[in-house]
């Protein structure tokens, strides 16, 4: 068996060689990004699905048709259900060492590179042939196990519909010229989820309300090209204990801002330029969004797994299995993961094979899906405060335990089946999850997952096939 490109331990050398222009908390980062706190346990984390990939390579790995190595599943081109279906299973195996927390695990955007690499088709305009680009990324990027963050979100400095930038001063990234070796981009996109801590940045086209041909563009480059900087927003790792920050101090993704000083982006990694027609369609033509999806949707399977355990482990602390409304609340979650789970599935047995032969999931249940998590996903994490009432409150931190006033803290905070300090870390999980900035940070994430929930809802209804169901009207009145 071939041994992949990254164990844990390179990935986060390589990571720590590419010596990226973060800022963090007004300064510029120095020495190891692996050693940072706002960094440290989300690399952990992302090498510990790679230390995985390695260990069971059967259900991690398939065999590169260039190379005949072993090379990630997630940039596997599917194009059978069973295919769909060990795909989906991989997903969430990885999804459950973070317990589906890592929004931005490599397979996601993964997804993403092998979507366009696969239908490199599309990018080919009347004059030009970027397709062989995206192509050559994908296959770069699968031999090289890379992993990715990814932008598509302009700075929200005007957001009527009438607005469009025309100051002196850039503020949305965009082309500024073109030279024999590539395009200059300068200005900020927002919203890289791991922006500082991959290996390339995936730039695809930002779409708003005005679009000129300077704003048309998609490509990707080292996160270490001259130029380009990350600025972090607040750590939300207040505590490296995984007593006191269970989850936070594993899984913090951080969230940038990506600003391109005077960027020069080879040719060769430009796959769209100033070609709206290729940028409208893209999306839909390579099933980008469908197989997006596919891996969210299992993603948020496995997270609300957890929220249950999470849920029950509470109710079994302090014993409050008889009371109705909470086997009500209970019931709530139990339906959202069956529904969640239901969906994905149906995805799959429809599933079909588009024009270049990937096996694509039905996009009608997973549109559903992302329609419905969003607006459920608060309403669990709600049920998860109100049947830990005041216990998500009174929470003694680990240095507590391991003081003088550890026996105060043993007989008042016993529960019903754990002991004080099981008890404790029971809630601070629950806590961590649902009301600590890094739980607030999850919630709105999965409000925001996909874009603009309404905007969601409203495409969710002009894309829907509803003629058949206007007729079963129509026929019955005639």
């Amino acid at each position: 068996m071939n041994k992949l490109i990254n164990t844990g331990i390179e990935y986060i050398n390589r990571i720590d060689s590419l010596n990226n222009e973060v800022w963090i908390d007004g300064k510029k980062l120095t020495g190891k990004i692996s050693e940072h706190p706002a960094f440290s346990g989300v690399l952990k984390s992302k090498a510990a699905l790679y230390e995985l990939q390695n260990s069971k390579s059967e259900i991690f790995t398939f065999l590169s048709p260039i190379t005949n190595t072993r090379v990630g599943f997630s940039f596997h081109q599917p194009t059978t259900k069973e295919d769909l279906e060990k795909r989906c299973f991989a997903t969430q195996e990885w999804a459950k060492t973070n317990l589906g927390l890592l929004g931005r695990s490599p397979d996601y955007v993964n997804t993403c590179i092998m979507a366009l690499g696969v239908g490199e088709k599309v990018f080919n305009g009347e004059n030009d042939n970027y397709g062989t680009h995206i192509r050559k990324i994908y296959e770069m990027a699968m031999e090289n196990d890379l992993s990715f963050t990814h932008t598509l979100i302009n700075p929200q400095v005007n957001r009527s519909i009438g607005y469009f930038e025309d100051s002196e001063k850039i503020i949305a990234a965009k082309i500024i010229r073109e030279t024999s070796d590539g395009i200059i981009i300068k200005g900020a996109r927002l919203l890289a989820t791991q922006g500082g801590i991959t290996d390339e940045v995936l730039v695809l086209p930002a779409g708003g309300n005005f679009i000129e041909d300077s704003y048309i563009f998609g490509f990707s480059i080292p996160s270490n090209s001259p130029g380009l900087r990350f600025i972090c927003r607040e750590s939300f790792v207040n505590n490296l204990s995984t007593f006191d920050s269970p989850l936070a101090s594993k899984f913090e993704e951080m969230d940038s801002i990506i600003v391109f000083d005077d960027v020069l982006v080879p040719w060769e990694r430009v796959f769209l330029y100033k070609n709206i027609d290729i940028a409208s369609k893209f999306y839909a033509e390579t099933n980008f969004n469908t197989m997006l999806l596919y891996q969210a949707v299992a993603r948020m399977i496995v997270k609300t797994e957890f929220i249950l355990g999470v849920a029950e482990s509470i109710v079994e602390a302090i014993n409050i299995h008889e009371y109705q409304h909470v086997k009500d609340k209970m019931s709530e979650i139990i339906s959202a993961l069956e529904i969640m789970k239901s969906l994905h599935l149906s995805s799959r047995i429809n599933s079909k094979l588009d024009r270049w032969n990937t096996m694509v999931p039905d996009l009608k249940p997973l549109n559903v899906a992302i329609y419905y998590y969003p607006r459920i996903y608060p309403r669990l994490v709600e049920i998860i405060q109100l049947i830990g009432g005041s216990g998500l409150i009174m929470l003694p931190t680990e240095k507590q335990f391991d003081s003088s006033i550890q026996t105060d803290l043993d007989d008042y905070l016993q529960c019903a089946n754990a002991t004080a300090e099981d008890r404790v870390k029971t809630f601070r999980l629950a806590w961590d999850l649902c009301m600590s900035s890094f739980g607030t940070r999850q919630t709105h994430f999965e409000r925001y997952f996909f874009g603009d929930p309404v905007r969601i809802g409203m495409g969710l209804y002009n894309g829907y096939p509803k003629d058949q169901y206007l007729n079963i009207v129509k026929n019955f009145l005639s």
